[in-house]
C-alpha cells in the first residue's frame, strides 16, 4: 500500500501544472528567443546593399555611390562602362563620357557596408551570401544531433546551458576580414547554439503534466516567433551589421546564471539512476506549486519504486543500438522526420518568398513572423479538442490546398493571392507547433533527446532547402508551390502511420513502445472481428 501511495505521489507532483512549471517555461524559452534571432540573422546581415562599378578616370579621394556623371544605360551593377577618354571633358566625367559598351566589373563602390556584402566585398556574387545561410543552417544540423545525445547523456539542463551561451560566439563575427573566416565562425557560432532547440523542447515537455505538453509546445514556437518579429524591429532601427550582432549576442552571457537558476528534468534524473537528485527537484515541485502532499512519503520512497514510476525496468542506458533494432520506434523516426523535413521547408519557403510581396523588407519580414501567431491559437484549441494525429493530417492537406492554389492564382488578382499565401502561412505555423509537440510525445524518454535531435535534423535539412525554392520560380511561377504542396499531402498521408498520443502518459522505454504498439494491435482485431460479427 505505501509503495503504491509513493508512486501516486510522484506521479501527482509530475502531473499537476503550477508555478514551478511556469518559471521553468520561461526561463528555458529565453535562450530560444536568442537562438531563434541568430538563426535568420543571415536574411538582413547578409542582405544585398546597392553597389556600382568603380570608374578610377572618374572618381574622388571619396568615391560616392550615386555620382551625377553614372550613365542609366547600365544594364546590371555587375558591367562597367567602358570611358572614352577623348570625351571626358577639364578631367571631370559627365554622362556623355561613355561608349555605350559594357566590360565584366572587377571593383565596386557600394552604398554602405551595412552588411557583410560591403564590409566583405561581396558585389555580384549572390551564392556566397546564399551560402552563409546554407553553412549556418549545416551548422544547425550539426548541432541537433550532437546536443540530442547530450542531452540524454549529461542532462538537458547542462545542454540547455552550453548551447545557449554559444550564441555569444556570434560577437566574434564582426572580427573577421576574410569571407572564409566569417563562414567558419558562422558554422561555429550555429554548431554550438543551435541545440537549444532540443535541449529546451525536451526539458519542457518532461517538467509537465500530459494535459499541458501541448502548452509546452505552444509557448517554445511563440519564443521563436518572437525571436524573429524582434530581430526584425531591431534591424529596422540598427542596420549596421556588427552593431546587430553585439546587440544580439552579447546578452547570452547572462544564461551562465542557469547553473543556478534552472532546473534538471525530474524524469531525466530518475531514469539515470540520480534518485536524490530527482527527489530533491520533486521536492522543489511540491513546495513551489503548493501542492497539498504528504512528503514523507517521497522521502521514504526506495529507488526500485521510484525507477517504477518512469516504467524503468531496464538495468542498462538504451541508445542508438536498441533503436535501430525497434521497427516501431524506426517507423515512428522516419514519419516524424518527414513531416519535419516538410513543415520546416514550407514555413522558411514562404517566409523567403514573402520578399516578394510590395513594401518594405523589414515590414515584410515582421509580418511573415507575426501571421504565425494567431496560428499557434488554432492548433492549440484543435489539438487539446480533437487530438494530435486527425488536425494534423487535415492541416497539411489545408496548406497544400492553400500552396497550390497560390501558384495558380493569376498576379492580376493580387488579394486573392496573398490571401491564399497567408492562409498558407497561418496553417503551416499550426503544424509546426503541432508536430513538434506529436514527436516529442512519439519518442520514449530513454532515447527521445536522440530521436528529436535525428527529426530535428530532417527539419533543418527542409530550412536548408527553403530558400533554394525561390530558384523553381524562375522555371515556372506554379513550381515552388507544387513542391509544397506535394510534400505536404505526402506528409498527412504518412502520418496514418502513427498513433494518437493525446491524453497518453509519456512513454519512457522502447519496451513500453512495443507493449502499447502491440495492444493497439490487437484492440483493431478484436474491432474488426466484432463488425465481422454483426454482419
Amino acid at each position: 500500500m505505501d509503495n503504491c501511495k509513493s508512486q501516486s505521489v510522484v506521479a501527482d507532483i509530475l502531473e499537476k501544472f503550477g508555478k514551478y512549471q511556469i518559471l521553468q517555461y520561461f526561463f528555458a524559452c529565453l535562450p530560444i528567443i536568442f537562438v531563434s534571432m541568430n538563426n535568420v540573422n543571415y536574411v538582413f546581415i547578409a542582405g544585398d546593399i546597392g553597389y556600382r562599378c568603380y570608374i578610377p578616370e572618374c572618381e574622388t579621394s571619396s568615391p560616392q555611390y550615386q555620382e551625377p556623371w553614372w550613365p542609366t544605360t547600365v544594364p546590371n551593377k555587375c558591367l562597367k562602362p567602358i570611358l572614352n577618354s577623348s570625351l571626358v571633358q577639364g578631367d571631370v566625367c559627365t554622362n556623355k563620357s561613355f561608349t555605350g559598351e559594357f566590360e565584366e566589373c572587377t571593383r565596386w563602390v557600394y552604398e554602405s557596408n551595412n552588411t557583410v556584402v560591403g564590409e566583405l566585398d561581396m558585389a555580384c556574387e549572390p551564392w556566397r551570401t546564399n551560402f552563409i545561410g546554407m553553412m549556418r543552417n549545416i551548422g544547425m544540423a550539426v548541432s541537433m544531433l550532437i546536443s540530442g545525445w547530450l542531452c540524454d547523456w549529461i542532462g538537458r539542463k547542462p545542454t540547455l546551458i552550453l548551447c545557449s551561451l554559444g550564441v555569444f560566439m556570434g560577437n566574434f563575427k564582426t572580427l573577421a576580414k576574410s569571407y572564409d573566416l566569417y563562414i567558419s565562425l558562422e558554422f561555429i557560432e550555429s554548431a554550438m547554439s543551435g541545440g537549444a532547440y532540443t535541449s529546451a523542447t525536451v526539458l519542457m515537455i518532461e517538467i509537465g503534466g500530459k494535459k499541458t505538453r501541448f502548452l509546452a509546445g505552444v509557448l517554445f514556437a511563440y519564443a521563436i516567433y518572437m525571436g524573429e518579429a524582434i530581430f526584425a524591429c531591431i534591424a529596422m532601427l540598427v542596420p549596421y551589421w556588427k552593431h546587430l550582432l553585439y546587440i544580439m549576442c552579447s546578452p547570452s552571457i547572462l544564461f551562465l546564471s542557469y547553473i543556478l537558476i534552472i532546473k534538471e528534468s525530474p524524469r531525466w534524473q530518475i531514469l539515470n539512476r540520480k534518485s536524490e537528485k530527482a527527489k530533491k527537484t520533486l521536492r522543489q515541485i511540491a513546495n513551489m506549486n503548493k501542492l497539498n502532499i504528504n512528503l514523507d512519503y517521497l522521502d521514504n520512497i526506495n529507488d526500485d519504486i521510484l525507477k517504477q514510476t518512469c516504467n524503468e525496468s531496464q538495468s542498462k542506458r538504451e541508445g542508438y543500438g536498441e533503436i535501430f533494432k525497434s521497427k516501431e520506434i524506426m517507423k515512428r523516426a522516419m514519419v516524424a522526420s518527414f513531416c519535419r523535413f516538410t513543415v520546416s521547408f514550407i514555413y522558411y519557403g514562404l517566409i523567403v518568398n514573402s520578399v516578394y510581396l510590395p513594401g518594405n523588407k523589414y515590414t515584410n519580414f515582421l509580418l511573415a513572423a507575426v501571421m504565425s501567431f494567431p496560428g499557434e491559437l488554432i492548433s492549440m484549441y484543435f489539438m487539446n479538442k480533437v487530438g494530435r494525429k486527425l488536425p494534423l493530417c487535415f492541416g497539411y492537406l489545408i496548406c497544400a490546398a492553400a500552396n497550390i492554389a497560390t501558384g495558380y492564382t493569376p498576379e492580376d488578382y493580387t488579394v486573392v493571392k496573398i490571401t491564399l499565401f497567408l492562409i498558407g502561412k497561418l496553417v503551416v505555423a499550426a503544424c509546426y507547433t503541432g508536430i513538434a509537440t506529436y514527436t516529442m510525445e512519439l519518442f520514449p524518454t530513454s532515447v527521445r533527446g536522440s530521436l528529436l535531435g535525428f527529426s530535428t535534423l530532417a527539419s533543418c535539412a527542409g530550412t536548408t532547402l527553403a530558400p533554394l525554392s525561390s530558384i523553381l520560380t524562375t522555371i515556372s511561377p506554379i513550381l515552388t508551390s507544387l513542391c509544397f504542396g506535394c510534400t505536404a499531402v505526402l506528409s498527412s498521408l504518412l502520418l496514418i502511420l502513427t498513433p494518437e498520443t493525446k491524453d497518453l502518459p509519456l512513454m519512457d522505454t522502447i519496451a513500453e513502445v512495443h507493449d502499447y504498439a502491440i495492444t493497439a494491435k490487437k484492440k483493431k482485431v478484436e474491432q474488426k472481428e466484432k463488425l465481422c460479427g454483426r454482419q
